[in-house]
Formats: C-alpha cells, sequence, structure tokens
C-alpha cells in the first residue's frame, strides 16, 4: 500500500468531489479515480458512497480516514526526526498569503526556500476572500489576526505590525482634522472587510480604547484602501510602512502621532486536523528564521493550537 495514495484519498474526503479533488492536485480525473479504485480493492471495503455530484464516506472509509491521518502523521514527523534540517526535501505546497505590506518578504524567503530544496514545487495564491484550508488543499497560510475564523488551527507569529489612522490634507480641508477620539466617530471613516466576513468597524485607539467608527465606502483590499485616501475619501487605519513614501511625500497625514499605535499581528497558520508534510515543516522551520527580524515582540518561535477564532499570540 503506497502512502501517496493514502494522502490522495485524503485529498478526496477534505474536497468531497473525485473532480474538484483532480483540479487541485492537477491530475487527470481518471488517475485519481483508478488509484482511489486500487486502494479500495487492496483494502477489500469501499470507501465512499458514490454519487452523481459528491463522495461521502462510508462507515469503513471514516474509520479509515481517521486512523490513517494519525498514522500519517506519525510518518511525518518519524522522517522529520530522521532527517538532516539540511537536507534536500520535496513535494508541492498551496500556500495561501493575504494581502499585506510584507508580502514581497513573504516572497522573497518562499523563493529562498525553494532554491535551497530544487524538488519543492509552490502554488501561490494571493487573496483577501475566505479560504476553506482544508476543502482547497492549502498547507499554510499568512493571515492577520482576526482576519479569519477557522475553528482548529496552528498560529504561529511571524511578525507585528504598527497601524495607524491616515487622511489626506484635501479631507481633512475639507471635513476639520480630528483633535480628540471621539471626532473621528463623526468622521466618514473607509471600513475594511475581512476574510470572515466581519467589518473592521470597530477600531482600537491607543492601548485602552475602542472607536465605533461608520462610512460610506468599505474595502477588503490594502492597495484600494490607500487609494481610496489618497483620493479623499475619508480617515482610514493603514500599517506605516505601506503608506510611509505617501506620508513623507504629504500626500497623506497621520493623526494622533502621539497616541500609541495599535499592533496589528501577522500568523502563519496551517490546519491542525491535518497531518503536516515534512516539506511543511521545513517550511515554517525556514520562514520563522526568514521572518524572525520582521517581529517587534519577540514571539516568533511561539505556536498555539486553536480551537475556534484564532487570538493572537501573547
Amino acid at each position: 500500500m503506497k502512502t501517496e495514495d493514502i494522502s490522495l484519498f485524503h485529498r478526496i474526503v477534505e474536497t468531497g468531489s473525485l473532480v474538484e479533488a483532480a483540479d487541485i492536485l492537477n491530475l487527470p480525473k481518471s488517475t485519481l479515480s483508478r488509484r482511489l479504485n486500487g486502494l479500495e480493492e487492496e483494502l477489500n471495503v469501499k470507501l465512499f458512497h458514490r454519487q452523481s455530484r459528491s463522495m461521502t464516506l462510508t462507515a469503513s472509509g471514516t474509520h479509515f480516514y481517521d486512523k490513517t491521518t494519525s498514522m500519517m502523521s506519525s510518518l511525518e514527523q518519524t522522517l522529520s526526526e530522521l532527517t538532516d534540517a539540511k537536507s534536500e526535501v520535496s513535494g508541492h505546497l498551496r500556500i495561501l498569503i493575504f494581502p499585506i505590506p510584507e508580502l514581497l518578504q513573504i516572497t522573497q524567503g518562499i523563493f529562498k526556500f525553494m532554491d535551497l530544496h530544487p524538488g519543492i514545487t509552490v502554488e501561490f495564491i494571493v487573496s483577501a476572500e475566505p479560504q476553506d484550508m482544508i476543502r482547497n488543499n492549502i498547507d499554510l497560510a499568512f493571515m492577520l489576526e482576526d482576519s479569519f475564523n477557522e475553528n482548529e488551527m496552528v498560529a504561529r507569529h511571524i511578525f507585528s505590525e504598527t497601524v495607524h489612522f491616515f487622511a489626506s490634507p484635501e479631507y481633512l480641508k475639507k471635513a476639520g482634522t480630528p483633535k480628540t477620539p471621539e471626532e473621528v466617530t463623526h468622521h466618514n471613516s473607509i471600513l475594511f472587510r475581512y476574510p470572515n466576513g466581519r467589518i473592521f468597524n470597530e477600531v482600537p485607539f491607543g492601548q485602552d480604547m475602542t472607536l465605533s467608527v461608520k462610512g460610506n465606502l468599505c474595502v477588503n483590499n490594502l492597495s484600494v484602501c490607500l487609494e481610496a485616501t489618497l483620493s479623499g475619501r475619508g480617515i482610514s487605519m493603514m500599517p506605516l510602512p505601506f503608506c510611509q513614501e505617501h506620508v513623507e511625500s504629504g500626500e497623506l497625514e497621520m493623526l494622533f502621532k502621539e497616541v500609541a499605535p495599535y499592533e496589528g499581528k501577522c500568523f502563519l497558520v496551517y490546519p491542525s486536523r491535518r497531518y503536516i508534510s515534512l516539506a511543511s515543516q521545513r517550511f515554517i522551520d525556514h520562514m520563522m528564521v526568514e521572518l524572525e527580524n520582521c517581529s517587534v515582540t519577540g514571539t516568533c518561535n511561539q505556536e498555539i493550537n486553536v480551537r475556534g477564532p484564532i487570538k493572537p499570540l501573547i
């Protein structure tokens, strides 16, 4: 029995469809079907109830999935223990990246990992839209805190970013410059919607205050948020590095400079319900070193299991 076939079986279970699994794995449906049939013949059990548009596990299939998940996890852990940390690994990684200011740094780190391990292939998915990591066979993701609500995840804090209030001189000339937190609530704010559907309209002010803001524009992309702010559409909250050059050029003004900024945290996350491959383990170790200098809190090497919405590491 090949472990590759067991891994393919897991992908079919997690997508719930032979066609979707074949598309994600970039394999012909006929190949996937043939290997699944071979696995069932070898086990002498029926693993799926086959329907026109979906596949559901039989009782035997559920038992086999539960048992082999822990088995594959143990196998990958054993391989990790036996394999030198610098030795080459192979495999395919699907990586989801939230469009954040550090996208270039993350990308460069991934390229270095690929150079160290030529047998690795990588697929980038840059998106601010919700993604089911299990169903879409996503191995790892770089996500902001509060931007997703997977029920069972492992999260590694990789860096923090200071977030400030910004507005264009044109907007401030027209609407006035807020001098107190309360005045911000009366201004037009550019709202941000996270991938989990939550609108970021309860915004932090300093270390111990939250403001309820409102506005006539909501976006889910930082570049669009920046453009809207530059166009004088309202006040926004953005990471300083993302708009530093526009502050220096005078196109934007940073408000409340005397107030300690809010720190947004970014995590490297992966599903805890799926066994983590040796390639993923090596990738995580590599990226934690590559991005260590981005962290201002020194918590890069902490790991937490999360059940329910992700909470930031302290």
